[in-house]
């Protein structure tokens, strides 16, 4: 083995921990994207919980809904 194939080992060995640490934090990117739609998920299911117990709470009680509550749809 001459100085020139050393080389490109060390070469090819860079090369290849670039890549996996370029998709390693592709993969990062992609889990923390996905954690936020969950936490935006869990945070669109507790408004709509939240304005069906005050829908709830308004029939209950008699008392018509306020102006422009007539258009949202029980879920």
């Amino acid at each position: 083995m001459d100085g020139k194939d050393a080389g490109d080992g060390k070469q090819n060995t860079g090369d290849m921990t670039q890549l996996v640490q370029t998709l390693l934090q592709q993969m990062q990117n992609r889990f923390q994207t996905i954690n936020a739609l969950d936490e935006m998920g869990e945070r669109i299911s507790e408004l709509e919980k939240s304005i069906n117990d005050l829908r709830a709470e308004m029939g209950a009680e008699g008392t018509p809904p306020p102006a422009g509550c007539s258009n949202i749809k029980e879920g």
